[in-house]
């Protein structure tokens, strides 16, 4: 018996700077390479070429499932890796070759880049980008694998890279996915997934107010089995704190105490939302507020890094904390114990 076959499938729109990284990431391990322009006007095209990939064109028509899926009626692979243009293979090209011929809906880690409080910083996603023959997508924007048949998920031990949150690419796609955004609501104004990609889109741009307002109804909509509630849950503190919502936030949290005591981000936004209304209520804060903001970072270290909680950032479990703790520790007058956390910050961040 022939091993399965692997293809890489991508729809693309003026990639040129960034296709050649995808491409050259996964060459030697797939078998057949994908592409389908939608309205390249660089040299999306020749980039694509130029790497052997089998180039087709489709006319764009405010749908990323229909264009996911005019793309994978090229393929005959028993398997699709599905990458964009901003996204590249970081590791786990092994297991590309040991998918097997049982079908199952394959999730990988996408490490998203952004730019907070002026450092880059890493979130993990974990993601279904490995499909088996026939799967297609479903949703005009943020697609999702359709699942008709109850497929298994399975994670993989495979990491991308997607720096496409970085200010760069932010700029080349502002308003796009905000349109068709509004758009789906305006067909299904209550569906919480919805809401909850918009007020990303939004926040991503700093229209906090705006984004907590849908954070907010998505929060009141959605499931508590829903996969996206944690990252929504993390989103809407972090929206209503930068918002100056704080009383709205203490509560959300609250509400949502007994559901993230493993998570680090869950105590990160909690002292950070206490910080703030520490600092709007001075004369509380350090019998009352401040040691709920210590407390929670402590937290932050003892629960450590869950990489494998979607969307979990990087270092919120670990440095982060240990450095807010030494500012905490410096501005409230204890000197050593800021020495000792800045010092777990250096070698937490090295290693």
């Amino acid at each position: 018996m022939n091993p399965p076959t692997i293809a890489l499938v991508m729809i693309v729109k003026n990639g040129a700077a960034t296709l050649a990284r995808c491409l050259s990431s996964v060459q030697g391990h797939i078998d057949e390479l994908i592409v389908l322009d939608t309205g390249s006007t660089d040299d999306t095209v020749a980039v694509a070429r130029r790497f052997g990939a089998r180039v087709h064109h489709f006319d764009w028509v405010d749908d990323f499932s229909a264009a996911r899926n005019a793309a994978l009626d090229h393929s005959a692979a028993d398997w699709n890796l599905i990458l964009d243009a901003d996204n590249w293979l970081e590791s786990g090209h092994e297991q590309l070759r040991r998918l097997g011929s049982a079908p199952f809906l394959g999730q990988v880690a996408i490490l998203n880049r952004f730019v907070q409080g002026g450092e880059v910083r890493q979130a993990t996603e974990w993601t279904t980008r490995v499909l088996p023959k026939g799967v297609r997508y479903v949703g005009r924007i943020h697609e999702q694998a359709a699942n008709p048949g109850n497929l298994p998920r399975k994670r993989l031990d495979i990491r991308v890279g997607h720096d496409g949150y970085m200010p760069e690419g932010l700029e080349a796609k502002k308003g796009r996915n905000e349109a068709l955004l509004r758009v789906a609501l305006a067909e299904v104004p209550e569906d919480p997934y919805l809401l909850y990609q918009l007020g990303k889109e939004l926040a991503l741009y700093d229209r906090h107010e705006e984004a907590a307002d849908h954070f907010s109804r998505a929060v009141s909509l959605c499931a508590r089995d829903q996969s996206f509630r944690y990252d929504l849950i993390m989103r809407a503190l972090y929206c209503l704190k930068r918002a100056g919502r704080l009383e709205q936030a203490i509560l959300l949290a609250e509400e949502e105490f007994p559901y993230w005591q493993d998570s680090p981000d869950y105590f990160f936004c909690v002292a950070d939302v206490f910080l703030d209304w520490a600092i709007r209520h001075p004369a509380e804060a350090e019998s009352q507020f401040l040691p709920i903001v210590e407390s929670s970072w402590l937290k932050c270290l003892e629960i450590g890094e869950r990489p494998d909680l979607s969307e979990s950032v990087a270092g919120r479990g670990s440095y982060l904390a240990a450095q807010n703790l030494a500012v905490l520790y410096e501005n409230t007058g204890r000197a050593a114990l800021a020495a000792e956390y800045r010092k777990k910050a250096g070698e937490m961040r090295e290693g």
